[in-house]
């Protein structure tokens, strides 16, 4: 039977008529059109079913590669410079070496109140009083306040405050009040207080953490 056959056939073929439980009795070219439908319709399935879920775990397993790429590439820079950091710990540890050997210990705080008060006289300042005040124990050292009490002219003070910042200890200057003697048979003398901080290395802080450091470990 020829396409033309078969269109005419359908020629007064109403799909409302079609009887599934006789198939075999349709038109050549209406089974042909239910045999395409049926197709399309079992792809479609397919797609949605199974590839669908195959192309969203590839975007999925594509997302991750990137992420993996990037992690990659950052392992592989830190690789790449590791001497370059090993050097710069080197150099840090050499520094904070440094910064620790101006800390005052403990038995050397005598000597610095020492200095500090030959700085004070060296200046032509007149001592009132230098005394330690309660320290405070930080992360990694421990805080020493000083109070200082001492009187002289504008000059002698600005002197004493350049000779304690010179002093090889580390020692900080604070909270300052400077005004005018209750002496006032004295012209151009003043009272200055201010408060003076240096420190030490806490050792004990420091040892508890590297236990903790080996606990953990």
């Amino acid at each position: 039977m020829g396409f033309s056959e078969s269109m005419e056939s359908l020629k007064g073929f109403d799909i409302n008529e079609l009887d599934f439980n006789n198939a075999g009795s349709w038109p050549a070219l209406a089974k042909l059109i239910v045999l395409v439908l049926l197709f399309s319709a079992l792809l479609f399935g397919a797609y949605w079913f199974y590839v669908k879920d195959q192309y969203m775990a590839l975007e999925k397993v594509e997302k991750q590669e990137q992420t993996l790429r990037q992690q990659y590439e950052s392992k592989a820079y830190k690789v790449a410079n590791l001497d370059a950091y090993r050097e710069q710990m080197k150099e840090m540890e050499k520094t904070f070496g440094a910064l620790l050997k101006q800390l005052p210990a403990d038995t050397e705080v005598p000597g610095l109140l020492e200095d500090i008060t030959n700085t004070g006289l060296g200046s032509g300042l007149d001592i009132n009083g230098i005394k330690l005040q309660p320290e405070s124990s930080k992360e990694f050292y421990v805080e020493l306040p000083i109070k200082i009490s001492v009187e002289g002219t504008y000059h002698e003070m600005a002197s004493f405050v350049s000779g304690v910042a010179g002093l090889p200890r580390i020692v900080t200057l604070h909270d300052f009040s400077i005004k005018p003697t209750k002496d006032k048979s004295v012209a151009g003398v003043l009272s200055m207080d201010i408060s003076a901080k240096t420190y030490r290395y806490n050792a004990n802080q420091s040892a508890s953490k590297k236990k903790n450091k080996r606990k953990k470990k």
